[in-house]
């Protein structure tokens, strides 16, 4: 038996976000795409639609200098539209560093994604990550 199609498209997902190609990860969204990120750090909150959430991506990139990138550990997924990743993030930003291993839930609708919710290790580290 094969991957179910909703991991794979996290999976294909994940290539693209590491890869940096925001144009495919873009036609794997809905339109209405929301990506849900805690805490009260400045990435933090609701980036409503697929353009703000590519904006998210693109930030995340450049405020790194490149240096971001995932390595994904697993996907799974329920058959009934949601699916599960588990990634450790790695990232230099300004004086700092972080390791730290993160969760996405993702909703998907039509083939597609509609929804991410963002579940990290340690929500302070973060915030203070992305923090100036």
């Amino acid at each position: 038996m094969g991957e179910h199609p909703d991991s794979a498209l996290v999976r294909r997902g994940y290539d693209a976000f590491t890869r940096g190609d925001m144009d495919t990860l873009a036609m794997m969204m809905t339109s209405d795409c929301v990506h849900h990120v805690p805490g009260n750090g400045p990435v933090s909150g609701h980036h409503k639609g697929r353009d703000a959430c590519i904006a998210l991506y693109r930030r995340m990139h450049e405020e790194t200098g490149g240096t971001m990138r995932v390595e994904l550990e697993t996907v799974t997924a329920d058959g009934r539209g949601h699916a599960i990743s588990v990634h450790k993030f790695y990232a230099d930003r300004k004086d700092r560093g972080m390791e730290m291993r993160e969760a996405l839930f993702f909703t998907i609708v039509g083939g597609k994604i509609s929804d991410i919710d963002e579940c990290w290790e340690d929500i302070d580290v973060e915030d203070e990550f992305w923090s100036n």
